[in-house]
């Protein structure tokens, strides 16, 4: 049996174990030097070099395993050999599973790999039936992030409609790969059934945005308060109506780009501050990242373009019970399911199709062996 972690020789290995304890007392250091931003970048860096050491570990063990399996079924029979033969299966397919996982690890990084996510969600076109569309993925989600160990969500800030919809919504969530899971659900998701606004029972297409920011720790981005316009005002609910007696709501506008946050939410002006300084964050930092934004909502609009029917990157139809993502041409007839938070199948494509776009990029020359000791060797430089 052979696998991607053969491309690690024990001198690669070696130097990756000897970089993790490197990182350990850096970060010690950092640590007590209160440089929050490197601390955070050696923790990232830590995280994936000890994610690759452990699976290197594991799949060379379940490949031993695997081999001793063998060895003793071609040295039994009856239910000796039974029982070897369900120990070769389970052994091998454990090595299959740590080697696929280890292509994923040895690809080039993503910047927001362990990071946290802040998601926005906005009714688009469709009227109040998008805005209760938007309400409907919120929930969608806010139930996938329940069932994922260790990971929790925050409610930041939202909007209600004049049906119970949300014109817009907007939380965080954290956890181990939150960014790795989520990042492909940003832009407009579309939605047939009949609604009910409907009367007389025909079909309606709806739509709402998301967009998946990467949270951004406060010493990442430096935002002068000089460029910064804070306007406070009196929440307001459906239908515009005042739901607060004070002026706790807070809508900060970044002047160098435009960018517009509003939150309401708490009773708090300060809270309401705050959140809104979370997200300014977040989109500045995805702003940055973007080499070839030429205006601030660059990322967003990429994500969600026009909000329109037509732009969508995945459909649910009600009628079939079908779930459509467009991107990668998976079809699933479990729509209810699918809403009740069970994204797995649909955030498993995305990250395949994902890792093999990067894995043929990488071995563009056609040597998939030379491709991934490449890799390897990128991870140690």
């Amino acid at each position: 049996m052979s696998g991607t972690f053969e491309a690690f020789e024990s001198e690669r290995l070696d130097a990756l174990e000897a970089e993790r304890t490197e990182l350990e007392r850096k970060l010690g250091e950092d640590a007590a030097s209160g440089d929050r931003a490197r601390f955070a970048d050696l923790g990232r860096r830590l995280a994936r070099i000890g994610e690759i050491i452990d699976v290197v570990h594991e799949a060379r063990a379940a490949t031993a395993d695997a081999e001793a399996a063998q060895d003793l079924l071609n040295a039994s029979d009856g239910d000796d050999a039974t029982e070897a033969g369900q120990m070769l299966e389970v052994a091998t397919q454990r090595a299959t599973q740590l080697d696929e996982r280890l292509k994923t690890l040895l690809l080039p990084p993503d910047p927001n790999d362990g990071r946290d996510v802040i998601v926005e969600i906005q009714g688009a076109e469709g009227g109040e039936e998008a805005n209760i569309w938007a309400r409907d993925l919120f929930e969608m989600y806010r139930a996938y992030v329940a069932a994922r160990s260790g990971w929790s969500w925050e409610l930041l800030g939202s909007q209600d409609s004049d049906m119970g919809g949300f014109t817009n919504v907007t939380f965080a969530v954290r956890g181990h790969d939150v960014w790795r899971a989520l990042k492909h659900e940003g832009g407009p998701h579309r939605v047939q059934r009949v609604p009910v606004t409907e009367s007389q029972g025909r079909v309606h297409t709806s739509s709402a945005t998301v967009s998946v920011l990467p949270e951004a720790a406060e010493v990442e981005v430096d935002i002068d308060p000089n460029d910064l316009i804070v306007d406070t005002f009196r929440s307001s609910g459906p239908g515009g109506q005042s739901v607060n007696t004070t002026d706790s709501a807070v809508r900060v506008t970044h002047k160098p780009t435009g960018v517009v946050v509003s939150m309401q939410d708490e009773k708090s002006q300060l809270q309401n501050r705050a959140k809104a300084m979370r997200v300014l964050r977040s989109r500045l930092l995805q702003l940055r990242q973007d080499a070839h934004a030429a205006e601030v909502a660059a990322h967003k609009r990429d994500q969600v373009r026009g909000g329109g029917r037509s732009e969508k990157i995945r459909t649910y139809n009600f009628k079939e019970n079908r779930v459509t993502d467009h991107r990668v041409g998976l079809t699933i007839h479990k729509l209810d399911r699918v809403l009740a938070g069970e994204l797995d199948e649909i955030v498993d494509a995305m990250q395949r199709a994902e890792r093999e776009r990067l894995l043929a990029a990488a071995v563009a020359d056609g040597d998939v062996r030379q491709g991934v000791e490449k890799a390897a060797s990128r991870v140690i430089a």
